[in-house]
């Protein structure tokens, strides 16, 4: 069976930030398959996986056998009331991401959610006050730049000038659907959040992290289901246009018709041009060549280069988000960044939808 995006968890090289049993976290909605590779940056960081919850058992002792030493807990409230928890992370079906997070920081908890982490902008609003109220965490998963490492080595390439000012962002983000083995909260609108606030999360945050815009526009934005009239509630196809508070701009295309023959679940790719130079990012192939992913190629006024980038990296978000737990610092990401993509992904999503004449 072809692989598929949701059940993708990449793993990486142990690298402890603390001591075992120093920084405890547990584990509540697992309806996507991203939570297991939450759990293994997180525990390759040196947390422990104490507690595991979900109302699908089968679920829970999948997550469980993964991690030895965690165990099912009875109900949110056992883990909300283990005062030993520092994170709660969470995979919830997108539409309840949010309200679980202000449970969690209510309970005094961090909270570390897949993204797209809110579906309306009235759940951003009760989650920016919930972040106010407690002055926990609510982290979020943007793992095609995070759990990527040519998407964070082009970050650093960037910092150091390789490439000038960032003039544009563009990205392609298409995923495998294999619909038959979708959940049904998969082919519901008011659950899914629509395309380009699930998968195209990761492209909006990518835009803000590598123009440093802090705020954006949404200049265009359209969704259509193209390929699966069987399935009314799924955009299938969504693009979309912004303009960054600098300048910058950026477009991204995201969909789920991934052929079968593809060896991996998308062919995501990213194109950074600067002022100096430009890059481009394979991360998950490079068609026809290497079923491998990794692939980043830098042309500047210097070089001209193909850098493979496979275990070179690493992934440092884990610890530093573990770190800025424990120390109340911001090095991993800021509240206000991971929120913008946020607002920016829903904002894009409701334009496109306004465009159709769909009033939600």
């Amino acid at each position: 069976m072809p692989e598929s995006g949701m059940n993708h968890a990449p793993k990486g090289k142990p690298s402890p930030v603390v001591k075992p049993g120093e920084f405890i976290i547990a584990a509540i909605g697992l309806d996507h398959g991203h939570i297991h590779g939450m759990c293994n940056g997180l525990t390759e960081a040196g947390a422990q996986l104490k507690w595991v919850y979900d109302p699908d058992p089968a679920k829970v002792e999948k997550l469980v056998a993964q991690f030895p030493g965690a165990q099912a807990a009875r109900s949110e409230e056992e883990i909300f009331q283990d005062n030993d928890v520092h994170l709660v992370a969470s995979a919830a079906i997108p539409s309840d991401r949010g309200p679980l997070g202000i449970r969690a920081m209510n309970a005094g908890k961090d909270y570390f959610v897949d993204k797209a982490p809110l579906t309306t902008l009235e759940q951003l609003a009760g989650a920016r006050a919930a972040v106010d109220k407690t002055g926990k965490k609510f982290a979020v998963y943007y793992g095609e730049r995070l759990h990527s490492e040519p998407g964070l080595f082009a970050g650093d390439l960037i910092a150091d000038g390789a490439i000038g000012k960032v003039v544009q962002v563009m990205g392609m983000g298409p995923h495998r659907a294999n619909m038959q083995n979708r959940p049904p909260w998969f082919f519901k609108r008011e659950q899914n959040g629509g395309i380009l606030c699930d998968i195209g999360s990761h492209q909006c945050e990518q835009f803000l992290y590598y123009t440093g815009a802090t705020d954006a526009e949404i200049v265009a934005a359209q969704v259509d289901n193209v390929n699966n009239p069987e399935y009314p509630g799924v955009d299938d196809f969504g693009d979309c246009m912004l303009r960054g508070n600098n300048g910058a701009s950026g477009y991204f295309r995201v969909d789920w018709l991934t052929p079968d023959a593809l060896p991996t679940w998308g062919d995501i790719r990213t194109f950074i041009l600067g002022t100096k130079g430009y890059m481009e990012m394979r991360k998950a192939c490079d068609v026809g060549r290497d079923k491998r992913g990794d692939h980043l190629f830098l042309v500047n006024d210097k070089v001209e280069e193909y850098i493979d980038v496979a275990g070179k990296v690493g992934f440092p978000y884990f610890g530093e988000l573990i770190l800025d737990c424990l120390n109340r610092t911001e090095i991993a990401m800021t509240q206000a960044h991971a929120f913008k993509a946020a607002e920016l992904c829903i904002t894009a999503q409701m334009v496109a939808e306004k465009a159709k004449g769909i009033v939600r």
